[in-house]
């Protein structure tokens, strides 16, 4: 069983930059890979932005490319997600999820955090 708890999610500004972070209470950290997915208000959960277990692999969506980062700290437990010039479309619940099978794309599965909540007005 792997708990994840997600922190750093608020209310910025459209524009702003937020950094959200997840941190995993397990011993075996770098077999997992890590991903970040958002659910905004009746709609479906959707992928934002995946890291595998080395940290040498990462994918995003499309519409985060180039504004977002995930990054990951083995020693610490730890995946980030940085996220700029953040719009008000993406206000969400951003969840943290690990993959036992250390896949990288968008349909991992696992284990996952309650969430945190991201909004960003215009």
């Amino acid at each position: 069983q792997v708990q994840l708890v997600e922190s750093g999610g608020g209310l910025v500004q459209a524009g702003g930059s937020l950094r959200l972070s997840c941190a995993a209470s397990t011993r075996t950290f770098s077999s997992y890979s890590m991903g970040w997915f958002r659910q905004a208000p009746g709609k479906d959960r959707e992928f934002v932005a995946v890291i595998s277990g080395s940290g040498i692999i990462t994918s995003y969506a499309n519409s985060v490319k180039g504004r977002f980062t995930i990054s990951r700290n083995n020693a610490k437990n730890t995946v980030l997600l940085q996220m700029n010039s953040l719009k008000a479309e993406e206000t969400a619940v951003y969840y943290c999820a690990a993959d036992p099978l250390n896949r990288v794309s968008g349909d991992i599965t696992g284990y996952w955090g309650q969430g945190t909540q991201v909004t960003v007005s215009s």
